[in-house]
């Protein structure tokens, strides 16, 4: 499936490539706890914790970003709505800082909270999330922006990678509209390459490739056989099944892409968009599903190596871990 030649292919074409993103993009907020520096509050008599560094990253849409720009592609363009807020702010810096990616996609709603995971670290030990999401509908004009931007940047994509990420109906940039307007912007352009990944709704995709695990794809119920697009369903340990399409009345036909073994302790964080991340960068350089599919387990076998972070692979440790792969190979 893989070869030398390929990945090096899709290395050196990714840098000319420009890839759109849409959908639910959070700020990840860190804060390292040093337990040594405990101190009790004197108005509650609780242990109030000391945090010594704050660390942010963008995550959700913005781990798959992440992904992307490690893997050097040169144009990402992702449309999102945020908060007119603190970490609204504090996660356009962070995009700023971002070879490649461009911020003319932000939407700032003054009547929207930026998403955010706040994640305590005590330690080595993570404590309880805290969670800031909208948990009201997004508002029409808000949905409307979303639809516009789609409209202005689509014919300038290669790709389009949308992620459904808010679990409350609608409340998410991913709405029934977004999503519509995803599915006829598939069918109007069946030889573009867009992935949609979802917690809760992976069945209501149409015309457009889907990522879902197990358990998400058990709980389409089938919903979306109606589509005439590849699945790639991740399985874990397992790798990912390949699910070909046959038509528009259902799939026929699958391939198994083993995972790359790896060794010692592993983090599954993200591990999800990372291979998302490395489907996508295969597709639009000219592989097919099954190449693109076992390119992604390539990348994801790199970043769950990374412990405590959610991590990336660059083009070097790309490189680095297909020559693992090929040794144990030639071992066998």
């Amino acid at each position: 499936m893989l070869t030398t030649e390929l990945i090096e292919r899709i290395l050196a074409t990714v840098p000319q490539r420009r890839i759109g993103l849409v959908g639910d993009l959070f700020l990840d907020r860190y804060f390292d706890i040093d337990p040594a520096r405990d101190e009790p509050s004197v108005e509650t008599g609780l242990t109030a914790y000391q945090i010594t560094r704050v660390r942010s990253y963008p995550g959700a849409l913005g781990t798959v970003l992440n992904n992307l720009v490690a893997l050097g592609v040169g144009q990402l363009v992702p449309i999102a709505i945020l908060g007119d807020d603190g970490e609204g702010y504090e996660l356009r810096q962070c995009l700023a800082k971002m070879p490649g990616v461009s911020g003319t996609g932000l939407i700032l709603a003054n009547d929207r909270r930026t998403p955010t995971y706040a994640k305590p670290m005590y330690g080595d030990r993570e404590l309880n999330r805290l969670d800031i999401k909208n948990r009201t509908p997004t508002p029409e004009r808000l949905q409307d922006r979303v639809i516009s931007m789609m409209d202005e940047h689509f014919p300038t994509f290669d790709a389009l990678l949308v992620l459904d990420q808010v679990s409350e109906e609608d409340c998410g940039v991913i709405t029934d509209r977004v999503r519509n307007r995803i599915a006829e912007l598939g069918a109007a352009h069946p030889k573009r390459f867009i992935l949609a990944d979802s917690r809760e709704r992976i069945g209501r995709f149409a015309n457009v490739c889907i990522k879902p695990n197990q358990a998400e794809f058990a709980k389409a119920n089938n919903r979306f056989l109606c589509s005439n697009r590849h699945v790639f369903l991740t399985k874990g340990a397992e790798g990912i099944e390949v699910i070909e399409p046959s038509g528009p009345h259902g799939y026929e036909g699958s391939t198994d892409i083993p995972a790359y073994p790896v060794d010692g302790p592993i983090d599954i964080c993200g591990a999800g968009d990372s291979c998302s991340a490395g489907i996508a960068c295969a597709m639009v350089t000219g592989a097919d599903a099954v190449e693109a599919a076992a390119f992604g387990n390539l990348v994801a076998s790199i970043t769950i190596q990374q412990i405590g972070t959610t991590g990336t692979a660059s083009p070097e440790q790309v490189r680095a871990r297909w020559r693992e792969v090929e040794q144990l190979h030639r071992d066998d």
